[in-house]
């Protein structure tokens, strides 16, 4: 008796042994989907990767990921997307405003997402902790920095009075973004100029309107569209003398005086997560949007020294990164 129920046992337990080996064996395959061009993307598809690396997905060995950029023509991401499900994929990463034409097209096929706009705002999700549809994510959307951010533009020109705000209406949580400033604004005693700018001849008459009277700062929320036009944007400003503050590194980079916001890097190797999860089976209904966790601050020195502008030597000390 003992050795027919140690047979069983062993042969069980073979059972499950082949069963893991062939899904440990199995190749995964993702599309991963941008309305962007794939130079903007390449250091957060890095911090994608590792995170996924971390969690045992090898590309080309466990893991097959197929990319399709949009560069920068949303119309092309319902075409792309229609290619990725026909390959088919086991699941789709969306990237920025790709997202909502994604949710639109209203796939079975399963994805994650990263968005800077709000996903409630933008009718992905009931709430945070209910998304919508087959897909769910990450959210850049941290609404309530832009305080902060003009706090710091405030630190920087102690003599500030007049900002202009540089934002696309059309981005999912802008008014909330807007709504901030202003209650900031009034508490520092600023007067806010807002310039709504979503497509390329609304910024050129922005920009012009700004050209008879500068403004002493710009504050520039944080999009897809304000990436794509940022040299324009922070060039504008470095001529007239004007210090643009913005959330993400990218705009520091370019030359925007400092940038407070979240560590999109950090939030893409997040991204991996999400991804692991729904590959083993979670409905993506049960797995809530997450928002921004990481933070950080990031001085250009070389702007500042341009504009003949001292950065507080304590804003200096807690930035996390200083471009000289």
């Amino acid at each position: 008796m003992k050795r027919r129920t140690f047979i069983a046992s062993a042969a069980a337990s073979a059972i499950i042994a082949r069963r893991q080996v062939r899904a440990a064996s199995k190749v995964f395959r993702i599309g991963w989907l941008t309305a962007q061009r794939e130079a903007s993307l390449t250091p957060f598809l890095t911090a994608f990767r590792e995170g996924l690396a971390e969690l045992g997905y090898r590309d080309g060995d466990n893991l097959k990921i197929e990319y399709r950029y949009g560069d920068d023509a949303p119309s092309r991401v319902g075409p792309l997307a229609a290619e990725l499900t026909r390959l088919p994929v086991d699941l789709l990463v969306v990237q920025g405003a790709a997202v909502p034409i994604v949710f639109g097209l209203k796939l079975s096929t399963p994805s994650v997402y990263a968005f800077s706009g709000d996903p409630v705002v933008a009718g992905l999700a009931d709430s945070l902790s209910h998304p919508r549809g087959s897909m769910t994510g990450l959210t850049f959307m941290a609404a309530e920095l832009n305080s902060k951010r003009l706090e710091m533009l405030r630190d920087i020109l102690p003599e500030l009075k007049r900002v202009a705000i540089v934002a696309n209406p059309e981005h999912p949580g802008s008014q909330i973004e807007r709504a901030y400033s202003e209650e900031s604004a009034k508490k520092l005693g600023l007067a806010l100029e807002f310039y709504g700018t979503g497509t390329e001849s609304q910024l050129a008459g922005a920009l012009a309107t700004m050209d008879k009277d500068p403004p002493q700062a710009i504050s520039l929320f944080s999009d897809g569209f304000a990436i794509q036009y940022r040299q324009w944007i922070i060039d504008f400003g470095l001529e007239r003398r004007a210090p643009l503050i913005s959330g993400w590194q990218v705009f520091a980079k370019s030359g925007a005086i400092c940038t407070y916001g979240p560590k999109l890097s950090e939030s893409y190797r997040r991204l991996a997560y999400y991804v692991d999860r729904v590959l083993k089976g979670t409905p993506t209904t049960q797995l809530p949007i997450e928002r921004p966790t990481k933070f950080e601050t990031v001085v250009n020195v070389r702007s500042a020294k341009r504009l003949g502008l001292t950065v507080p030597d304590s804003m200096l000390a807690s930035a996390d990164e200083l471009i000289e």
